[in-house]
């Protein structure tokens, strides 16, 4: 995906660094992601799930913290306030480049955050947390044993995740003073809850309250036996699945009219794996799918091979034509089934003047439902006239040019 490097002004007007993960095609909608405690915009999750939302034409704004990362500014300065407040900047500010967003993602209490700004953030029609706390003060049991210390010389250095923070008073009164509640109670968005039940940081406890404060429309997904940071490339992996497709029903993506040419739009086929043959395909703003070979033949079968693609446009398309005309006929087609087999053939064995070997598409129908023997014949010879059909037994024309 295509990444932005940029800077802009957080709370107190320091500049904080940001990655735009922009689409490879035209921006639907925009998000914005909230990183966890003490961590960063780089963290794998927020790449893996910015790298999916991206590929189904959502643009992804995520960011540093006010003096964490590559962004400027004192940590020892910063509350839970001026998080909240840095991500009313970031959106102002993806506003100002006509990027107002829709959705907001907050990891930890980036999640608790970003429940507190979308009250400041009236464009979010949609919130996601991951593994986010039901209250703020949560996150001091990080640094439990030098409450004290803080308490008495206004802040202290802690070590969390092995590097040192100086945490300040101020940022332990304010996360004690930060109460959700009201905040997820009058969220006024579509609000998608994910969190693992053996979560050792913030327990599963603390998705249940959010959830129960929180009116509809609502959601609770859990990441089953996922850590706290979502470090495994599978658990991220799902859990941006499931944002993207939880995500279309209450954001609006406003695709782009087809390119001349190609009627239903554009195929994109992206090597998703360079070491095997893994490929992502996006067709269009919300349908996504992978291909690959199977492990005998260099793959990781993680998908249908390519001619299983082939073999299912044919498998589907004449399942689509046979119900078709069935409905027009108003004939008792209860049900279509049809198997596709692929195989290399001599031209000889397939009836064919050609030399050496074709390819053969073997195709068997089930037509279920009270149809005398006419109507399945019939149904059977408009098999042979679904588009895909001709097009396979046709010649087809194809143009190919290199992209700068």
């Amino acid at each position: 995906m295509p990444t932005e490097r940029i800077t802009f002004a957080g709370h107190d007007d320091s500049q904080l660094a940001a990655r735009l993960d922009l689409p490879d095609g035209p921006v639907l909608a925009t998000a914005l992601f909230a990183h966890c405690f003490t961590c960063s915009k780089d963290i794998p999750a927020a790449r893996r799930i910015s790298a999916r939302l991206a590929a189904m034409g959502i643009a992804v704004l995520r960011f540093d913290f006010t003096g964490l990362g590559h962004s400027e500014g004192e940590f020892a300065n910063t509350t839970f306030t001026s998080n909240v407040q840095d991500l009313i900047a970031a959106a102002q500010f993806l506003a100002g480049r006509d990027m107002a967003p829709s959705l907001l993602i907050g990891h930890s209490l980036g999640g608790a955050a970003v429940l507190r700004a979308r009250a400041g953030i009236p464009t979010a029609k949609a919130v996601v947390t991951l593994g986010a706390p039901a209250d703020p003060g949560h996150v001091s049991h990080h640094f439990e044993e030098a409450l004290p210390q803080i308490e008495q010389d206004g802040s202290a250095e802690v070590t969390l995740g092995g590097r040192p923070f100086r945490i300040g008073k101020a940022f332990v009164d304010d996360i004690a003073q930060s109460a959700l509640t009201a905040a997820i109670t009058d969220l006024k968005a579509a609000l998608l809850i994910l969190h693992a039940p053996r979560d050792e940081t913030v327990s599963i406890d603390n998705a249940s309250t959010i959830f129960l404060a929180a009116k509809h429309p609502k959601s609770f997904v859990t990441l089953d036996d996922a850590d706290h940071l979502i470090t495994r490339a599978a658990d991220a992996e799902y859990a941006a699945d499931v944002i993207s497709a939880w995500v279309s029903r209450y954001v609006k993506l406003c695709p782009p009219a087809p390119p001349p040419g190609a009627p239903e739009g554009v195929v994109r086929v992206t090597e998703a794996d360079p070491s095997g043959y893994m490929q992502d395909i996006q067709a269009g703003p919300h349908h996504h799918a992978v291909a690959d070979e199977p492990a005998s033949y260099g793959g990781t079968d993680k998908g249908m091979s390519p001619y299983g693609f082939v073999s299912s446009g044919l498998g589907a398309c004449t399942s689509m034509t046979i119900r078709m005309y069935a409905r027009r006929k108003n004939w008792p087609l209860t049900k279509v089934s049809v198997d596709v087999c692929h195989d290399k053939v001599h031209a000889q064995d397939a009836r064919l003047a050609n030399e050496g070997k074709v390819d053969q598409f073997r195709r068997k129908i089930r037509l279920i439902g009270p149809l005398d023997q006419a109507q399945k014949q019939r149904l059977l010879e408009i098999a042979d006239k679904c588009p895909v059909h001709r097009t396979l037994e046709g010649s087809a024309h194809i143009t190919t040019e290199l992209l700068p």
